[in-house]
């Protein structure tokens, strides 16, 4: 899939009106988005829309850590939030947004631009695949890709989306280059990039409408213990996600905080669980929103979203683990 890019041009513009360094730019579509050179130093260019803590692990992963004292690799984007780009300072990963903010060391030269202004666009016209009903599609496509040979009508049931909405959503991903329609199946292409613009999706767009509730163990010591809680207490469909349910996967992470997916109320799972409402509780309720088939912990994929969406460096490292084992399928 051919990304429209021509932003890096802009970019790059006010990275020489800024600093007066000769900046040209290289176009191969092959390994890297570009390739640019600032004062005769290459940099091999990863472009994308927006860098913020949803996506920032999985680019970090892409080019940490790096051989040698300097980075070799730049980030360049429309925009990246400012703890973002705190986060790849500190990793001295290079970095460059449309505003002229960046972070750039080689052996001859370091450039160091904060505090400028960044605009985000609101978009107009956005894709039906990853607003709601999409993403909900997506959450069964991508966690079973199996399910892209269901009917329009088995998809709209098992994603609770209407029939109408699926067509829709299943032609934009292909005019997207997302799914590729042959004669007698359908396939999932360009799969990294589809599972990172799905997890953004799900944390804007899906998640927050998600939360029933913030809480607290009535009794501190269940924080310790929580591995032993029945949620099945609450009903068969109140699973562990998050932290826990990755430390359940992968007995890599003890976890921070506690995500609960529930088709329950939070009063029943408060009650159930002797928890007690606080808005600053490290136990978050959510609503399930989709039909479970798993026990004690949501799928692997929404697993891997939360752990993602914390950009937490441990829980980073631990979606790694869970990307490469349970969802090897989507590297």
């Amino acid at each position: 899939m051919h990304k429209n890019t021509d932003y890096i041009y802009d970019t790059v513009s006010i990275l020489e009106q800024l600093t007066g360094f000769t900046v040209t730019v290289e176009n191969k579509r092959k390994e890297h988005d570009s390739i640019i050179s600032i004062n005769g130093q290459t940099f091999f260019v990863k472009a994308r829309n927006e860098i913020r803590k949803e996506n920032e692990g999985l680019l970090i992963n892409l080019v940490f850590p790096f051989e040698g004292k300097y980075c070799p690799f730049i980030f360049i984007a429309k925009y990246i939030s400012v703890d973002t780009a705190q986060t790849l300072k500190s990793l001295r990963i290079n970095y460059l947004d449309i505003s002229g903010n960046c972070y750039i060391q080689t052996k001859n030269f370091l450039i160091y631009v904060s505090g400028r202004k960044v605009q985000r666009k609101q978009k107009t016209n956005k894709s039906k695949a990853f607003q709601e009903s999409g993403i909900k599609l997506l959450f069964q496509l991508l966690s079973n890709p199996n399910n892209l040979q269901l009917s329009y009508r088995d998809l709209a049931e098992l994603s609770n989306i209407s029939i109408g909405s699926v067509s829709n959503i299943m032609t934009e991903l292909e005019e997207q280059h997302f799914i590729l329609k042959t004669k007698n199946k359908r396939v999932l292409k360009n799969k990294p990039d589809l599972l990172e613009r799905w997890i953004i999706a799900y944390h804007d767009v899906l998640r927050p409408k998600l939360l029933l509730k913030k809480m607290s163990f009535a009794n501190k010591l269940d924080y310790a213990n929580w591995n032993n809680i029945d949620l099945s207490s609450v009903s068969e469909k109140t699973l562990w996600g998050g932290e826990c349910a990755a430390g359940i996967l992968t007995k890599n992470i003890t976890p921070a905080n506690y995500n609960i997916y529930t088709d329950a109320t939070w009063q029943s799972v408060g009650k159930s669980l002797k928890l007690v409402p606080d808005d600053n509780g490290k136990i978050e309720i959510l609503r399930l929103f989709y039909n479970s088939e798993e026990q004690n912990t949501v799928s692997p994929l929404l697993i891997y979203a939360d752990l993602m969406g914390s950009g937490d460096s441990r829980n980073i490292e631990t979606a790694e683990i869970i990307l490469n084992n349970e969802l090897q399928y989507l590297k």
